[in-house]
């Protein structure tokens, strides 16, 4: 890989090992360089639409058995998305074993897909999506006697999936192919429409959810003294396949609700990465893209950020374990969620005042606009502001629900402050990161002084000087540094504060509903509005995004950081 990713900038002088993309429609251009660029465009078309139509098939299958539960069931679903990952593993092994194996068929690697902290990512959510699906598995397994059998093998399949495609992209994420270029296509659209599909039915499919919820109401009802009968008619269907009272049932219960995020975080950032994979085929990178030395993270000039950001960390992790004790408890207390949504507000606010000092900086600067072509900036940029979108939306929704009941209760009232303060954050936030990716990477401080003091040093061997002049001159090299260092502009320093700051912070809003924080689902006032069926939906469509949201965040603070 070091080999192909070193000679991609004099590959193209080679036009021997460049397989040109062919396409039956246009085999009449006399241009070889015409015909490779309507073919590139008519198979991102083709390939296009094949995902399209297998994402309306499934969606079509998942929206039947919402509204129609007798005609199509889950398991009917779970059949056809079985199908899917079926043929998604035969084209991954066959990518894994032919296609990239052929001569010449990776000279280029995209140097900006791939990245650490998201192949890091598709490990991390992966290997919580596979015990997402022992844990389905040990749970139906125990409950055969009311479960069907697909229930057992879908998860199965499942956790062989994950697996290989997890592989797949640890590997593979940053490969510009050059070889079967529309099967590989095609191949990546399929698997990208497999897991849109896996993150809907995750979002709609609530039947676990019912079962326990169904569980503890009747809990609830016993230890209120209440007789049987007054259970609602929701969940008459599922008092027949009730957890037994035993530890084994309980863990997988609690681990399944509490992994349950995961999944559809996976299937977001695997459909994230496959995206900038598909944009890559027989992409040829020209030297002018390739970097010459990859920025390193360095704690330099910042300390304010670090301290505020692990303050805000600590206090965050407090609060998290408090509201946790709390929920888990039979009757959870006003108190926590009290405690909660004013974590959020002293918080958010702070968040978004950085972006905005941020942002006014940026403008204040003259360094140019980056607009070399990168499909991996303008995928972030697109997640950025669509991610956004869960946590917007769910805010919306909850703004309406309180200020329709009663916004001067105390709880009512701050999170509806908490809502409104969001939406502000999420998108202060977006504006400062955005903008931050589109800049040039600035010189860092002492840059041109250590490439003068590497001459010197090479000028002085030559001339066998003395040690003390050597030392003289490195003395001079390294105040020059100082005088450079301290005479740093202010705008970069604050930047790297404000941006080690949010990183901090988004870590910490990453953890928290990630690991099982979420009062708008807890709190009761906006699922009673919206009804559980309705409000479930709302929640599993807004809180997957919105994780992702603050972890895709981390990466674009990250960035911004280094090119500061």
């Amino acid at each position: 890989c070091h080999h192909c990713q070193s000679k991609s900038a004099s590959a193209p002088t080679d036009t021997s090992k460049i397989h040109y993309e062919k396409f039956w429609l246009y085999r009449h251009c006399s241009s070889l360089q015409q015909r490779d660029q309507q073919a590139q465009k008519a198979g991102q078309l083709f390939s296009g639409l094949l995902a399209m139509n297998v994402v309306f098939l499934g969606s079509a299958f998942i929206s039947s058995m919402i509204f129609n539960k007798v005609a199509i069931t889950l398991a009917d679903v779970w059949i056809l998305l079985s199908i899917l990952k079926v043929l998604c593993l035969f084209w991954i092994i066959y990518y894994l074993i032919g296609t990239s194996q052929q001569p010449h068929a990776v000279l280029y690697r995209d140097s900006h897909a791939g990245t650490i902290w998201i192949r890091g990512s598709v490990l991390l959510f992966g290997s919580c999506s596979i015990l997402l699906n022992v844990f389905q598995i040990g749970y139906n397994t125990i409950l055969v006697h009311c479960k069907s059998r697909v229930e057992i093998v879908f998860p199965s399949i499942g956790i062989l999936f994950i697996c290989t495609q997890a592989y797949f992209l640890w590997h593979h994420s940053k490969d510009c192919i050059q070889v079967q270029h529309n099967v590989t296509r095609c191949g990546l659209m399929l698997t990208i429409a497999t897991n849109l599909l896996l993150w809907l039915l995750a979002v709609t499919n609530d039947t676990l959810h019912m079962e326990i919820e169904s569980q503890l109401r009747e809990v609830e009802r016993r230890f209120a003294g209440k007789a049987p009968s007054s259970q609602p008619h929701c969940c008459n269907e599922t008092t027949l396949c009730t957890c037994p009272n035993t530890t084994i049932c309980k863990v997988f219960q609690k681990g399944y609700i509490l992994l349950y995020p995961f999944n559809t975080e996976y299937c977001l950032v695997c459909c994230s990465v496959l995206y900038v994979m598909w944009k890559n085929v027989g992409r040829r990178i020209s030297h002018h893209h390739v970097p010459h030395a990859k920025p390193k993270f360095k704690l330099q000039g910042v300390v304010f950020g670090p301290l505020l950001g692990t303050s805000a960390v600590i206090i965050g992790a407090c609060v998290f374990m408090m509201y946790q004790i709390q929920v888990t408890s039979l009757v959870p207390s006003r108190q926590v969620f009290v405690i909660y949504y004013s974590y959020y507000i002293v918080l958010l606010p702070l968040m978004s005042v950085g972006a905005v000092i941020g942002t006014i900086i940026h403008a204040l600067e003259k360094k140019e606009l980056d607009t070399l072509k990168n499909p991996t900036r303008s995928l972030d940029v697109v997640l950025l502001m669509g991610a956004a979108l869960g946590q917007i939306g769910m805010s919306y929704f909850s703004i309406v629900a309180l200020v329709a009941t009663d916004p001067r209760e105390l709880l009512n009232s701050l999170a509806l402050s908490y809502s409104v303060l969001l939406i502000f954050q999420n998108i202060t936030q977006n504006v400062f990161v955005i903008d931050g990716l589109h800049r040039r990477r600035a010189t860092p401080p002492g840059k041109e002084e250590d490439t003068k003091e590497e001459r010197n040093r090479e000028a002085y061997s030559q001339r066998r000087v003395s040690v003390l002049e050597l030392g003289q001159e490195i003395r001079k090299a390294s105040l020059s540094y100082i005088h450079t260092y301290s005479h740093l502009s202010w705008r970069r320093r604050v930047l790297r504060e404000i941006s080690f700051f949010l990183v901090l912070c988004n870590i910490i809003l990453w953890v928290m509903p990630t690991f099982g924080a979420h009062p708008l689902f807890e709190n009761g006032m906006e699922r009673s509005f919206y009804g559980y069926s309705t409000w479930f939906v709302i929640v599993n469509f807004g809180l997957p995004l919105g994780v992702f949201y603050r972890m895709h965040s981390v990466g674009g603070l990250l960035e911004v950081y280094v090119t500061a």
